[in-house]
């Protein structure tokens, strides 16, 4: 890939490094040639990034020309939205406390350059900082509180780089672009890149060690270059044609920040940010399907001034929800008016509403696999042994599971079936997973999951690999779509 330093027109920079072509910004930006070049990495190092400067034109056109500029104009946003600076700073929690730990003063300005700091000691966050805002030069600020936060970060122009930091920044550019970077060799040149996003501690991933394997060796199989990544290489996105979210998501969290940058920089992305939003919300889910008539057991949106109506409307016992609860975890049961009311208030204290819903006891739960509004795969999650769900979290901090089975689709109740498309298709196209309870010939939707599981050796016991090359076409069938958009 040839690598460009766009620059502003009367800037020098003593750079002579080979395979990197130093451009004045103007030229870049008016000359043809440029716009026909392609596997191109535009290093964008222009004085100004301000909106509708030339520097903001620089990394917006590179990207209307199938560049990878750096930084890319989600950067650039990402830069002033405080939301992401709070979720990088969460993040990065522990490193900053320990690096920031002997400074005497309240504030802090931290000059990174190309992953670099002047003071060795900051080395390592000065490198986080700049993978999770890609910018070759980057000024981050703290600010100590009851403990150091990151306040905000902004890039560095090159007419701002202080007159003493100046020459430690052209070695900091250099040694970035000479360093050796890791190259992974393919027996064919791929038709795509893929990144899938795990985290090895999730202690409920998911997708099994195996089934990450089966994923890999799919996309091998179709000439797709597949890479397994780590919350640390947000950064790295821009490297990449599609994300494949195998991590547990939800909002206020750095799955969803890595959603939307990489939907944001034209990635093809599932989960996509949509489905997380609307998925990981019950009371978005609870009030989006009551609205379209799809059955769901008797269900109230609970908050301070109905909470003494739960009872008498649903009966005893009932169940109640967090808005943002996952695998089992954030969802009671309440048998007695005393405890219904102090776990209602417990609840309530971190969300304005929850969800309050018709306990429904089934011996198992049905799961519906869907991914472009077609069925995958289905199974059966019958509840854990002495427990009223299929996971039973126990009061020790010991899990355990029921067992599960794997159904072909064609033995699926046709009602199962339908209810489930109907429900997933409301929110999008992505890959879904459709719990629901079967009563008789009544079924109703207990939730949609934007991130279901499939686990080597369960949700693949019927039609084995060809679940993992559906899902890995299903990627490669949009971006085609996407090249082919952006070409007419």
């Amino acid at each position: 890939m040839q690598i460009l330093l766009v620059v502003n027109q009367n800037d020098k920079w003593p750079l002579n490094i080979e395979g990197v072509e130093i451009v004045n910004s103007r030229t870049y930006l008016s000359d043809p040639k440029f716009s026909l070049m392609r596997k191109v990495r535009v290093f964008n190092l222009c004085r100004s990034y301000s909106y509708q400067s030339v520097g903001y034109y620089v990394s917006l056109l590179a990207e209307a020309r199938g560049h990878k500029p750096f930084p890319d104009a989600y950067s650039l946003m990402s830069l002033r939205s405080q939301q992401v600076v709070r979720f990088i700073s969460d993040d990065l929690e522990e490193l900053i406390q320990k690096n920031l730990a002997v400074l005497k003063s309240n504030r802090f300005e931290l000059s990174i350059y190309f992953g670099r700091n002047m003071a060795k000691r900051y080395d390592k966050l000065s490198q986080k900082l700049f993978e999770a805002l890609p910018a070759p030069f980057l000024r981050a600020s703290f600010v100590k509180q009851k403990k150091w936060i990151l306040q905000k970060a902004s890039p560095i122009a090159s007419k701002d780089i202080p007159a003493t930091h100046w020459s430690f920044a052209v070695s900091a550019a250099e040694e970035y672009f000479r360093r050796k970077k890791k190259v992974v060799h393919y027996k064919v040149p791929t038709r795509f890149d893929l990144a899938i996003l795990v985290a090895p501690d999730d202690k409920q991933p998911p997708s099994n060690d195996r089934a990450l394997k089966k994923f890999m060796k799919a996309a091998s199989s179709q000439n797709i270059g597949a890479e397994l990544i780590q919350k640390e290489d947000f950064g790295r996105l821009a490297e990449f044609d599609g994300l494949f979210i195998r991590e547990t998501t939800s909002v206020n969290h750095h799955t969803y920040r890595f959603a939307r940058g990489a939907a944001a920089q034209g990635l093809e992305v599932i989960d996509d940010p949509e489905s997380i939003l609307k998925c990981t919300n019950k009371v978005f889910l609870a009030e989006l399907l009551q609205r379209h008539r799809i059955p769901i057991p008797r269900t109230m949106i609970a908050h301070r001034d109905n909470m003494n109506q739960v009872a008498a409307t649903l009966g005893l016992p009932c169940i109640l929800k967090q808005p943002d609860s996952s695998f089992s975890q954030g969802v009671m049961k309440v048998e007695t008016e005393e405890d219904l009311q102090d776990k209602m208030k417990k609840l309530l204290v971190r969300s304005e509403m929850i969800i309050a819903q018709q306990f429904l006891p089934t011996d198992f739960d049905w799961r519906i696999g869907i991914l472009d509004k077609k069925p995958l795969y289905a199974c059966r999650y019958f509840m854990a042994k002495g427990h009223w769900q299929i996971i039973d979290y126990g009061n020790t901090g010991k899990i355990s599971e029921g067992d599960a089975d794997a159904i072909a689709i064609e033995e699926v109740p046709a009602p199962v079936l339908d209810t489930a498309l109907k429900a997933a298709n409301l929110i999008g196209d992505g890959l879904y997973g459709v719990d629901l309870k079967q009563i008789g010939k009544k079924v109703y939707v207990i939730e949609v999951n934007d991130n279901p599981n499939i686990d080597a050796g369960m949700e693949d016991k019927i039609i084995k690999d060809q679940l993992y090359k559906t899902i890995i076409q299903s990627f490669i069938n949009r971006i085609e779509k996407r090249k082919l958009a952006a070409k007419k």
